[in-house]
């Protein structure tokens, strides 16, 4: 994901080598590289006329924020795809340890300047997040949104269309690895050259330890093509609207019945037997922005989960089972001490002209699951009051403001957000389902884990095809369609206009396009927005005897 964007570099793309013996000159292309290569009898020249200055934009990418791929909390039974590259630890082993790589892939001879490789000191810390560099100044922070994240992180050097990509977009890059020791060294000695003479470098030397980061640890990557990514679910094709692409949807589509049964059996034994939250929670994993008027963003489906036992394992694991079948996801914990002392909204830092990232920088599409129940009273302080409402803007307005210190800016995202709660959530929502648990295990821990275990793993892989897949289908409802709900919509406010409000219409409007999608079907049938009103009313029920029984507390 890119976290960051630096300002753009200039480059040699073509420069000339002259050897002073011989006079004999070289054209050199500079392209895809970060050190200017040069011959053993030769030297740069830098006066020559033949020198073409080009311009590249850096990026600095992270890992995607909660990408499953990277769980650290999955159960030891759940099923990693059998796959023939080399595993993520030896990735992150060989990026971290360039030495390892050199070789594999040249034996032992030094490279190409002859100079020994500088002995490595770099050692990952704990929380993956500091990583002390070789001339002993502070760790540096590399710059993840979500705490304990682990990864490299790269900088992306873009050469063309730069334009077309922007902060938190998701890509895919094809280029050239360059992990070049040199790097290492040429950026320590202009640090220390340049606390000698302040003038020779416009750069503070905190800006160049973040720009410049040792190589071994943020390698670059010089791009040769690069796309943006619809979705980053690896079951799926990657744009799904190629011809090979619309053969794996229709076949998928032909088995979406049982697929979606077995999806709400599963969700109904992970929601303790309640099968009307099962069917909202498969609305609110499928629901994603379509489209935004003005400032509304249309098709957020926020559900608060409420009933939710309070302080118990149970919404600990509920959302161990949404991280199995999403691709990214997090769960926060809304505790006070987490809301005060957590940072997140990603802020400028102008001394390193870098983007401080926060947890609220998450790339689209990903599931936010807010653990209310672990609430405890006391007092929030001014960051606890900003991350609150913060987390309240992300979930009606579906954007984030970043802080630029003298100005705010509009980060639109696209995250799903489910709120697990005891009593109705203290945050905005599109929806409350109260839980009615039918069945209550001796052994919640026992019961969860099993549930898990029980999928096979081919089953637990057409979810994650289906959750994805339903997402990235368009949906239209047609005229006649229109003017059905719109006089449905009267007679109902007819038979009970105190209950009845606008706001009844967009929802039912909304549970209906993801109960239609849910069901493969791209646009409103009469029948499933039959079925969508009885839903409602299911859900109205719920909450209306929850009130009796609990007095004013919904």
């Amino acid at each position: 994901m890119v976290q960051d964007m630096f300002d753009p570099e200039f480059y040699m793309g073509v420069y000339e080598t002259v050897d002073p013996n011989t006079n004999a000159r070289v054209l050199h292309f500079g392209k895809y590289r970060d050190v200017a290569e040069c011959g053993p009898q030769q030297e740069i020249d830098l006066n020559s006329s033949q020198t073409v200055t080009l311009e590249r934009q850096t990026f600095y990418c992270v890992p995607v924020p909660g990408d499953a791929s990277q769980a650290r909390v999955s159960p030891s039974t759940s099923y990693t795809p059998s796959r023939h590259k080399r595993s993520y630890e030896e990735d992150e082993d060989m990026d971290l340890h360039p030495s390892k790589q050199k070789e594999q892939h040249m034996g032992s001879g030094g490279d190409i300047h002859g100079c020994v490789e500088p002995k490595r000191l770099e050692t990952e810390a704990s929380a993956g997040h500091h990583l002390i560099s070789p001339n002993c100044s502070p760790p540096l922070d590399l710059n993840f949104p979500l705490p304990g994240e682990k990864g490299p992180a790269c900088l992306v050097k873009v050469y063309e269309s730069w334009d077309s990509f922007k902060v938190n977009d998701v890509l895919e890059v094809y280029g050239i690895l360059s992990v070049d020791p040199v790097l290492s060294i040429v950026n320590t000695e202009e640090r220390d050259n340049s606390a000698l003479d302040p003038m020779e470098c416009m750069d503070t030397a905190e800006e160049q330890r973040v720009h410049s980061p040792p190589a071994s640890l943020v390698p670059r990557i010089h791009v040769i093509l690069a796309q943006k990514l619809q979705h980053i679910n690896p079951l799926l094709p990657a744009c799904l609207n190629e011809e090979e692409s619309k053969t794996f949807v229709s076949n998928f589509m032909s088995e979406l019945s049982p697929v979606r049964a077995e999806l709400l059996g599963f969700l109904t034994h992970a929601l303790l037997g309640d099968s009307l939250a099962a069917e909202y929670l498969i609305l609110h994993l499928i629901s994603t922005v379509y489209a935004r008027r003005d400032v509304l963003p249309l098709g957020k489906f926020t559900v608060n989960l409420s009933g939710c036992p309070r302080n118990s394992i149970f919404t600990e694991h509920i959302y161990r089972i949404i991280q199995q079948l999403v691709p990214a996801s997090y769960r926060l914990q809304m505790t006070i001490e987490n809301m005060n002392h957590s940072r997140f909204i990603p802020h400028k830092d102008y001394a390193a002209n870098r983007l401080v990232s926060g947890v609220l920088q998450l790339a689209s599409n990903t599931s936010l699951v807010v653990d209310e129940t672990q609430l405890e009273q006391g007092q929030l302080d001014t960051t606890g009051v900003h991350n609150v409402t913060a987390l309240g803007n992300l979930i009606t307005w579906q954007k984030v403001d970043y802080d630029f210190n003298y100005h705010q800016m509009e980060f639109p995202c696209n995250i799903n957000v489910l709120i697990t709660s005891e009593g109705r959530s203290l945050l905005p929502s599109d929806c409350q389902v109260h839980l009615q648990p039918q069945i209550i295990p001796p052994n919640m821990e026992e019961y969860m884990n099993s549930l898990l275990t029980a999928v096979l793993p081919s089953v637990l892989n057409k979810f994650r095809i289906y959750l994805s897949l339903l997402r990235l289908l368009d949906y239209s409802i047609s005229d006649e369609v229109t003017k059905a709900v719109e006089e449905d919509f009267v007679e109902m406010r007819k038979n009970d206009p105190e209950s009845i409000t606008a706001d009844d219409l967009h929802r039912t409007l909304l549970v209906a396009r993801f109960l239609s999608l849910s069901a493969g079907q791209t646009t409103l049938s009469r029948e499933r927005w039959l079925r969508a009103k009885q839903l409602e009313a299911l859900r109205k029920v719920r909450l209306q005897q929850q009130k009796c029984v609990n007095g004013n507390e919904l």
